[in-house]
């Protein structure tokens, strides 16, 4: 096995704190982690290699990263606070609720123009969350914006 096929995520798992939703929610959240399963770098500082197991869990606002290897021996823990993402996903809630709107009723230019914003924050979203792992997680910047979708979606309640 290559080295970067021994460092992707071959699982993510939301466990019970997370919560469920409506369906709509629910269905996002599986696309989100189909999309983060199947493309991703995702590489613990200091581990040799996986694949991956990532176990999602909220406690006291913060998103737990349980990491372990495929066969379920421990690798790390991370706690990150998810402060630093309130005012971008509120933000990134806004904008794709105008997006959604102006598909309706705008024009290709205007639709445009909302969805060039909606990327922006989306980017800076990813970027926040690299930073935010940054010494504790290798992620490319494709799998920072599908980690940042999942985030995203975490908060989103349908």
């Amino acid at each position: 096995m290559t080295a970067k096929a021994s460092h992707r995520l071959c699982d993510v798992v939301l466990d019970e704190t997370i919560g469920r939703s409506t369906p709509d929610v629910e269905h996002e959240r599986a696309v989100a982690i189909f999309d983060l399963i199947e493309e991703n770098a995702f590489e613990p500082e200091g581990h040799p290699g996986g694949p991956y197991r990532l176990n999602l869990s909220l406690i006291n606002s913060k998103l737990v990263f349980a990491i372990t290897l495929e066969n379920g021996e421990p690798v790390a823990t991370h706690i990150l606070s998810l402060t630093p993402f309130r005012r971008i996903v509120k933000d990134y809630f806004m904008i794709c609720e105008s997006y959604y709107e102006a598909i309706r009723s705008s024009t290709p230019s205007q639709i445009e123009a909302i969805d060039m914003g909606r990327r922006g924050i989306h980017n800076e979203g990813s970027q926040t969350l690299m930073d935010r792992l940054s010494g504790k997680i290798k992620l490319d910047f494709d799998t920072a914006r599908r980690l940042f979708t999942l985030v995203c979606v975490l908060y989103w309640r349908g």
